[in-house]
């Protein structure tokens, strides 16, 4: 056969659903066999950045890869900006570019440039096809790669002329392996290290919403009492209405969730990307006592320093650490854990009856949110001021049911990235939060969601600028350079693209505007003039933290 219909051959042995993405003429051949495809469906988007989105938001929510697509030269660099957000996130994800002839390479030549050594940085491995009959190997050995511990993206390029050849070779047949277990004798010590502490504290992070470990985690907090702060990326890990749930940590300034941090004489990370919350901001004379489980060994940081590392499968490390647990006997101290929680349990609703006119404030639109979506149901973050909000007043039910970009931590991720949750999802309700300047740089989108008929809601904090950099600045020189920008009429290109559009004015009103919009169907835009006088309100306030014992 051609060697493009053995490698869409060979993705259809891997269980490749879709492709997202913008072909060129030098993916001519592949889309011409990915056209005969029985079980790939490709999605042809406005931008090969927003193509990586959507294949992101996939990956993360089904722990399988998508592809995105873009041809040689400009369609491989506009894919570059997703693929390493899905890299950094820890998302499973193919990336197939085109290239020129392998005749022409190795001069001077139209469009031609190392695409492979761009994404070595942010990818787990790049390649190109180089013969024909090494399509299997490459295609098994990218497929295992992407979805392996920790998850993350892969590069595979297809010259144009090598996509032309004729080939014998047949699929390799996916076999999966099991990842291994720790030793037993070490998770023993784990647990009488637990057992002999008086303040035990677990801080899940990113690894705790894959491959089963959130019911492992909550069965060991069952039987142990001991309370989890989330990371970002790990919220959903505990269930936001157990008593073990002690919210998130994250913020830059100290929050309510640090003191039970700082009270602990034991911290047990569980699946801790250090990309996400640097230690040196919770551990910063390095003295604190670290427990780290996860797939893989600590990273290497002069703030972290663990005394006993578990390597292994997540899951099976917290179902054996509960076995131990269970024949020791221990006498935990949990007055600050659950003193932190009441606290911030108040934070939360503190706006919850808002009712001032104008501006709506960041909390109150959190608290209705929360409030009008079921527990299955998904809410994206775009990256912004929006997204520090979110990660301190939007809590979740189950894992994987908030996705916030915080490894590589990219603009634009929202809204492309609702519309893969809709094609994983597309019964539940699935929410985007952007502001003004993340959402326009996808803008185009827009359409993608239409012509799908994406079953989505992105909902626009507007307040025309970059406002996390103007909070940023203000914090830090007490002024802020030019940030502002113009809006479009938000309800004109809602229109203009087809979507039902919705603008609420005043915090009383949208509620009842949100659940509106819920109860449609189809691509949905609603957007809400928030107010960011909160912000320097929100840094003072961490800044003046007081522990509540």
């Amino acid at each position: 056969m051609q060697a493009s219909d053995l490698l869409v051959k060979c993705l259809e042995e891997e269980g490749i659903e879709y492709i997202f993405g913008v072909p060129g003429e030098e993916n001519a051949d592949f889309m011409m066999s990915l056209e005969n495809s029985d079980s790939i469906q490709f999605i042809l988007t406005r931008h090969e950045q927003g193509a990586a989105f959507m294949a992101e938001a996939y990956g993360r929510l089904t722990g399988n890869p998508a592809g995105c697509l873009g041809t040689l030269g400009p369609g491989a660099t506009n894919l570059i900006t997703g693929v390493a957000d899905s890299n950094m996130d820890r998302a499973p994800m193919l990336v197939l570019t085109g290239q020129g002839a392998t005749t022409r390479l190795h001069k001077e030549s139209h469009q031609a440039m190392n695409v492979v050594d761009m994404f070595k940085p942010v990818t787990k491995w790049a390649v190109s096809i180089s013969h024909q009959d090494n399509i299997p190997e490459i295609t098994r050995k990218a497929v295992r790669l992407a979805r392996t511990e920790k998850p993350g993206a892969v590069l595979i390029e297809l010259p144009e002329n090598i996509a032309a050849m004729q080939t014998e070779k047949t699929p390799i047949k996916p076999v999966r392996f099991r990842r291994s277990v720790p030793e037993k004798n070490i998770v023993q010590q784990v647990a009488q290290r637990i057992a002999q502490a008086k303040r035990p504290i677990i801080v899940a992070g990113n690894g705790c919403i894959r491959e089963r470990a959130s019911a492992s985690l909550r069965e060991l907090c069952e039987l142990t009492g001991i309370g989890v702060i989330s990371t970002f990326m790990g919220k959903g890990a505990v269930d936001m209405d157990s008593e073990h749930c002690l919210y998130t940590i994250g913020l830059g300034a100290k929050d309510l969730t640090a003191c039970a941090l700082d009270a602990s004489d034991l911290i047990i990370m569980l699946g801790y990307d250090m990309v996400e919350y640097h230690p040196h901001l919770w551990n910063e004379n390095a003295d604190k006592n670290i427990i780290h489980i996860d797939f893989l060994p600590a990273e290497i940081d002069e703030h972290y320093n663990p005394q006993i590392e578990v390597i292994g499968d997540l899951a099976n490390a917290l179902d054996m650490l509960t076995e131990e647990m269970k024949s020791l006997e221990y006498d935990f101290d949990f007055s600050q854990q659950q003193a932190v929680r009441r606290d911030m349990q108040a934070e939360l609703a503190e706006y919850k009856d808002d009712d001032t006119e104008g501006l709506i404030k960041p909390q109150k639109c959190l608290w209705d949110l929360r409030k009008a979506l079921n527990p299955q149901d998904i809410l994206l973050s775009d990256v912004g001021a929006h997204k520090m909000w979110i990660a301190r007043h939007y809590h979740c039910n189950e894992p994987n049911t908030c996705l916030i970009p915080n490894g590589f931590c990219s603009m634009g991720f929202a809204l492309p990235g609702a519309i893969g949750a809709s094609m994983v999802y597309p019964d539940r309700n699935i929410v985007a939060i952007c502001g003004d300047g993340g959402f326009m740089m996808n803008v185009q989108e827009m359409e993608t969601a239409k012509r799908m008929n994406s079953n989505i809601l992105v909902i626009v904090w507007e307040d025309s600028g970059y406002g996390l950099i103007e909070w940023k600045q203000d914090t830090e020189f007490g002024r802020h350079t030019q940030l502002a920008f113009g809006n479009p009429d938000w309800l004109q290109l809602a229109q203009a693209f087809g979507w039902d559009g919705y603008f609420v004015k005043n915090s009383v009103d949208f509620a009842s505007t949100l659940e509106k919009a819920l109860a449609k169907e189809g691509p949905r835009l609603l957007v809400i003039p928030i107010d960011y006088s909160e912000n320097p309100k929100l840094t003072e306030k961490l800044g003046k933290i007081v522990c509540p014992i």
